[in-house]
Parts: C-alpha cells; sequence; structure tokens
C-alpha cells in the first residue's frame, strides 16, 4: 500500500459516505480541503461546502459516489462562480452531476444509474433525472 492510499483509508471515517465509497483521490481531495478551509473559515457550512466545490472539479457523483471526470473543471453555474462571488450569488447546483459534461456522457452516465430513455430529454431534465438516481442511490446505499 502507498503512503496515500493508507492516508484515504484512515480519512473514510472521516468523511460523508459517499465520498468514503469513491477512490482515494476524492478522499484525499475532499478531506485535504476541509481542513485547509476549517482553518481559514472555520468549523462549519463555508468549510464543507469549499470541500464540495473542490471535490466537484475532479469528481462527479455516478449514483452513491464519486467517480473522476474525464476533464478537471466547474460542474455546474454555481461551482464556476468562485469564491466570493459564490456565497453572494447562489445558484442551484446540480448535486455532483457534471452538468457541463458532454451530452453523450450524460446519456452514459444516466444509463449506468438507470434513467430510462435519457436520450428522449432535454439536457436540463436529464442533469435532474441523474440528480435524483444518483439520491435513490445514496439512499440505498445508506440503508445497507
Amino acid at each position: 500500500m502507498t503512503d496515500k492510499h493508507e492516508q484515504a483509508e484512515q480519512w473514510r471515517d472521516d468523511v460523508p459516505s459517499t465520498i468514503a465509497r469513491s477512490d482515494d483521490k476524492a478522499v484525499r481531495t475532499y478531506k485535504e480541503t476541509l481542513e485547509s478551509a476549517e482553518e481559514t473559515y472555520g468549523d462549519g457550512e463555508r468549510a464543507h461546502r469549499t470541500a464540495y466545490a473542490a471535490l466537484k472539479h475532479t469528481h462527479e457523483k455516478v449514483g452513491d459516489h464519486w467517480e473522476p471526470k474525464e476533464h478537471r473543471g466547474p460542474s455546474d453555474a454555481q461551482a464556476a462562480q468562485g469564491a466570493p462571488e459564490s456565497v453572494r450569488g447562489r445558484r442551484e447546483t446540480a448535486q455532483g452531476v457534471d452538468a457541463n459534461a458532454s451530452r453523450e456522457h450524460l446519456d452514459e452516465v444516466a444509463h449506468r444509474v438507470g434513467v430510462a430513455e435519457p436520450e428522449k430529454l432535454d439536457r436540463d431534465d436529464e442533469v435532474r433525472a441523474i440528480e435524483k438516481a444518483n439520491a435513490r442511490a445514496t439512499a440505498r446505499a445508506r440503508r445497507r
């Protein structure tokens, strides 16, 4: 085992369950950003929002966990704003869905999470359908 893997394993109990079920990089990204944000903002909602924002630049939520994105960058309009604009001008988020991904990628993710006939949905409806499927998968995983 590598030091980075061991570090991620030690942190899995300290991160939200969807992140704990994800790859080592997701765990480290969230936890390292959270620790840095807590030093800056204190222990609270803003620090956690900052950690999720960092995670959403490298990973996307697929079902009950986070997977690396093909291309690094913001996943939705809220993530694209950056601070301090993101605090003042709060926009709706895509709940970890990479709303900026190609339509082809969204269709593939939608099929994987059980959205029926995503090709028939417009882009916004497809993102919302993936969000709902992800929420259902997370709820099932938490009941186990």
